[in-house]
């Protein structure tokens, strides 16, 4: 005898509710993001932004978003 399987999508669904139920939605939604790679190519888009930027003006940049 063989054991049952679910749909990928249905085991999905319910694993999300029961994620949901225990941790809530915003720890729900921050486990998840850890096992998406995302896309586009980090390494160069920083590159092309801050290519004409000094050392001075990205750590202002930084201590500006450490204020906000």
């Amino acid at each position: 005898m063989s054991p049952k399987t679910k749909p990928l999508s249905q085991l999905n669904e319910e694993a999300i509710h029961l994620l949901t139920q225990e941790f809530g939605v915003a720890d729900t939604a921050r486990f998840l993001r850890q096992f998406t790679t995302g896309t586009g190519d980090y390494t160069k888009e920083r590159r092309e932004r801050l290519e004409d930027a000094s050392l001075d003006e990205v750590l202002e940049k930084v201590r500006e978003r450490r204020d906000e």
